[in-house]
């Protein structure tokens, strides 16, 4: 059996098979692992979570619509029945491109070193501060089903917090929700607690009325969904109005604390303010001591391979690579399909010949939902909005979840909320206490 350098012993299929490994059990590590599944070699798929989490619904866990094990599938399950598959719960921290090599941490088990004949680095992306780390704890980002427990937490514990509080002149902060950042995930979340505040609580409160709630959009740029078309995105941002949410365009927020933030040189006070203004890539370039761009995208060769090192490829959100003299976006699909090329890119080296064209992305659309029975959808061809768009981004997202017991969860869930507008999960699962105190008197 092939051996891990100073760790336990590798098990699976047949080590004599060239060993491909994966790192990164999102979207484009699993289309990698699932495109491989009828290649003559080992795969050894890492992640540091045990679960391939389908981040486009993780807004609907922060806001109570879902719960996290409707979204999230653990990764063996995913791929039990591939035989050439192995998975490990790692967490990676290093790559040697020369001695071709993964390096990765275990509990006790540290700098365990993995070798690869190809590697597929599918590592995504995280939250940025843009400088700002300060702001950090203030203002927590959604970026794993951590996160957005600890956001629903923090939401319904606002509410909660208002109905005990004596002193009145603390609702307002209390009941004021911040997000900052203008792209779909702000508008998804901004637009779902604006109907969790104005459409669900309402009955279940004595001593405070969560209609009086403050939902607020914040985007520095001109407008909101920049990405989308100016059309579709004015049809956005009047549903938000319609629906409660309060949208500020065109100002930058220039300080966030415990007591909000200060926006355009206003100060809004707010226990519970949540980022959603924008990621960086993983080190994947740093790991490599590749060429990135500004960001640190790595800079791939149009195989998404990276330059002077053939073996590697780089997909998803951490990929650099122009397309009609545009970089790819960081979009699911993206990942999914540069995870299956660079797959069909190691199957025909392995026949003795090379693929015969580069990568290409083919744009399916983008889809953004704002609450219930409303969403849009633009493509080359088609640009939509309403119910019926939200008919389309509904099943699409059905489709794409990892396994069918979670598409019928989901699907019951949602045809329960939108018949009942009750939300699916309002749990609160962690212990403490929101933070009470008084605005600093810099603040003040």
């Amino acid at each position: 059996m092939a051996k891990l350098t100073d760790g336990p012993e590798s098990v699976g299929p047949d080590s004599a098979l060239p060993h491909v490994v994966i790192v990164g059990g999102g979207f484009g590590g699993i289309s990698a692992a699932k495109a491989l599944r009828s290649v003559p070699v080992r795969i050894t798929l890492i992640d540091r979570s045990n679960h391939h989490l389908f981040q486009p619904l993780l807004y609907q866990v922060a806001t109570a619509d879902l719960a996290p094990g409707q979204i999230a599938s653990p990764i063996r399950q995913i791929l039990r029945r591939q035989k050439n598959a192995t998975v490990m719960m790692m967490e990676v921290i290093g790559v040697d491109p020369a001695e071709r090599k993964v390096f990765a941490n275990y509990l006790d088990h540290k700098n365990l070193a993995i070798p690869y004949d190809y590697l597929i680095l599918a590592t995504g992306a995280q939250q940025s501060y843009f400088g700002k780390e300060e702001w950090r704890k203030f203002a927590p980002g959604l970026k794993t089903l951590s996160d957005a427990t600890a956001i629903r937490d923090r939401v319904l514990k606002a509410f909660e917090a208002a109905e005990m509080e004596e002193q009145t002149d603390r609702h307002p902060a209390l009941m004021t929700f911040i997000f900052v950042g203008g792209g779909p995930t702000g508008v998804e979340m901004s637009g779902a607690i604006a109907e969790l505040a104005h459409n669900t609580l309402g009955p279940e409160f004595r001593r405070i009325d969560p209609h009086r709630a403050r939902v607020i959009l914040i985007e520095a740029g001109p407008r909101i969904l920049s990405a989308f078309s100016e059309e579709l995105a004015t049809r956005v941002r009047e549903r938000l109005q319609r629906i409660g949410v309060e949208v500020i365009v065109g100002k930058k927020v220039e300080q966030i604390d415990q007591s909000g933030v200060i926006v355009g040189g206003e100060r809004i006070y707010s226990h519970t303010v949540i980022w959603t203004a924008g990621v960086q890539p993983s080190p994947a370039g740093k790991w490599l001591g590749a060429a990135t761009d500004r960001i640190g995208r790595v800079k791939v060769s149009p195989d998404l391979s990276v330059p002077g090192h053939p073996e590697v490829f780089v997909v998803g959100d951490t990929a650099f690579l122009e397309q009609d003299g545009r970089p790819l976006p960081g979009l699911a699909q993206v990942a999914m399909q540069g995870g299956r090329y660079a797959a069909a890119v190691i199957a025909s080296r392995l026949r003795g010949r090379e693929l015969g064209h580069g990568f290409h992305y083919r744009d399916k659309g983008n889809l953004a939902v704002v609450g219930r029975g409303f969403a849009i959808l633009e493509s080359a061809w088609m640009k939509l909005s309403g119910y019926s768009a939200w008919l389309v981004w509904a099943l699409i997202h059905i489709h794409y979840l990892a396994l069918f017991n979670n598409r019928l969860l989901v699907f019951a869930q949602w045809a329960w909320s939108y018949l009942t507008r009750q939300k699916g999960s309002r749990l609160i699962m962690r212990d403490g206490d929101i933070d009470l105190s008084e605005p600093d008197e810099e603040a003040k």
